[in-house]
């Protein structure tokens, strides 16, 4: 699946999601080059030339750039604040990468249902039967609709090492799963 098209962002996002990074199952480390301009994120950064249509979209779309730089601590300190089941999904995503599974089911059960699920679905799927996945990812060859439960198990079971042949799969969907959630963000923070 390609990656999101970078170039509707505004400059000061383009810069940080340039050049590509895929994220590991696990915390991953900081990106220290990156800090400061995420420091100097603000909900101004998303639309600098017109207001915005949801600021807590907006400090969601800054929760997901903190993330996608492995900054847990910052994006769980952010993501927690907003108190949507967008919010709760970037907090979901958090601790699955920290990794907490049982924490993580705990708020993709506030998250119920999210509109990115159908995307994400169709987009797992495709890049399960690319890869030929089998035994435990098999589910997602054929899944009619999201179950991010099963993904978190997933996920532990090749981070720990019981099905390693599925880290480069996960970690494939998980930047997938980002991608679409930081772009509904960004959408719905601007408006568009």
């Amino acid at each position: 699946m390609p990656r999101i098209d970078v170039s509707r962002y505004p400059p000061a996002i383009r810069e940080l999601l340039s050049p590509p990074r895929v994220a590991e199952l696990g915390p991953g480390r900081p990106n220290q080059g990156a800090f400061e301009q995420l420091r100097g994120l603000s909900r101004d950064s998303m639309a600098p030339a017109a207001p915005l249509a949801d600021p807590l979209m907006a400090d969601a779309c800054i929760a997901g750039l903190w993330l996608y730089h492995d900054f847990l601590d910052r994006s769980h300190s952010l993501s927690q604040e907003i108190e949507t089941t967008t919010g709760s999904y970037w907090h979901g995503i958090m601790h699955r990468r920290e990794p907490d599974a049982s924490n993580a089911k705990y708020w993709f059960r506030r998250v119920g249902q999210h509109p990115v699920f159908a995307e994400l679905c169709d987009s797992a799927r495709c890049l399960a039967v690319e890869t030929g996945a089998d035994g435990a990812a098999a589910f997602l060859t054929t899944q009619q609709n999201w179950d991010p439960f099963a993904m978190i198990d997933l996920v532990e079971r090749a981070r720990t090492g019981a099905q390693p042949e599925h880290v480069a799969l996960c970690e494939r969907v998980q930047q997938s799963e980002w991608d679409l959630l930081f772009a509904f963000c960004y959408r719905s923070a601007v408006g568009k």
